[in-house]
């Protein structure tokens, strides 16, 4: 037949070599791929980034893309990962790490005297610190800050600062009537919390946490004041917090849980006043 029809044993040759050659890149590929060889990721929140490096069974290749100083942490603790832990990979897959910087970088301490405790709170996280406590004393302008400290020890504007440093305020009471209403802060992280409440002219008392894994990615689950919208409390009142790991379908399910009457809600003062007169006013003053 193939010499009557030589043509025939030419294509059948060429189907075999096409043939060959498919099964071997599908081989390579298979092999290149690794297919059917995933391996379940770890978590690593938490763990040191050193040791991980050690005991690296499966070639991962750790990416650090950002590093942030913690006051009290020491460094090359993971703070995010990517993909998250419990994802199915191939060896030697990219992982995206962040991390605790073991050493803080500075930052200059901004001018805050005369500045609102909410505008003085911005400022300082603005550069990389933070507020530790706010203490009222007498001045003529309410919520007025008059001086700020770290650690103890006055520090000045201009001054360089260990970036994530905590800065106490010292604060004017004013006549002595400041009041707030507590906000809302279940659902919401640790810095957010201790955020809202210091613009808001109050301080963070006693923070609980529940079998927490991460100080900083826990949410809070009970404030003590309850938010009532309508209590209003003095300037300086310490709101105590308790914390726990949840999921963002938990911290909606947590907020929804809260009813208050919405009729009844007052709003915290964004910039309370300070006593001293507006621009208006010293217009309208007779010299």
């Amino acid at each position: 037949m193939f010499k009557r029809y030589p043509w025939l044993l030419h294509l059948l040759i060429m189907l075999g070599i096409s043939l060959a050659l498919l099964l071997l890149i599908f081989l390579f590929i298979r092999i290149y791929a690794r297919q059917g060889e995933e391996y379940e990721l770890p978590d690593f929140i938490g763990q040191d980034i050193a040791l991980m490096e050690q005991d690296n069974t499966l070639e991962l290749d750790f990416v650090v893309q950002d590093s942030v100083f913690r006051p009290g942490q020491p460094g090359g603790i993971v703070l995010t990962q990517d993909p998250c832990g419990g994802t199915h990979v191939k060896k030697g897959r990219k992982v995206y790490l962040s991390i605790t910087a073991y050493s803080a970088d500075e930052t200059v301490l901004p001018e805050l005297a005369g500045l609102t405790v909410r505008q003085a709170v911005s400022e300082l996280n603005a550069v990389g610190l933070s507020v530790g406590k706010l203490k009222f004393v007498d001045d003529p302008y309410k919520n007025n800050v008059i001086n700020q400290t770290s650690q103890g020890k006055a520090i000045y504007a201009g001054q360089q600062l260990p970036r994530g440093s905590v800065v106490d305020l010292l604060v004017g009471l004013g006549d002595g009537t400041g009041s707030n209403v507590v906000p809302f802060v279940i659902g919401k992280t640790r810095d957010m919390a201790r955020r809202d409440l210091l613009q808001l002219s109050f301080n963070v008392g006693r923070e609980h946490f529940r079998s927490v894994k991460d100080k900083n990615t826990a949410v809070v689950y009970r404030q003590e004041p309850d938010y009532t919208g309508v209590s209003r409390y003095p300037y300086g009142t310490a709101v105590e917090l308790w914390y726990i790991d949840a999921d963002a379908d938990e911290v909606e399910k947590m907020i929804s849980s809260f009813k208050v009457d919405s009729t009844k809600i007052i709003l915290p003062d964004d910039i309370p006043n300070d006593g001293r007169p507006s621009p208006e006013e010293v217009e309208s003053m007779e010299w």
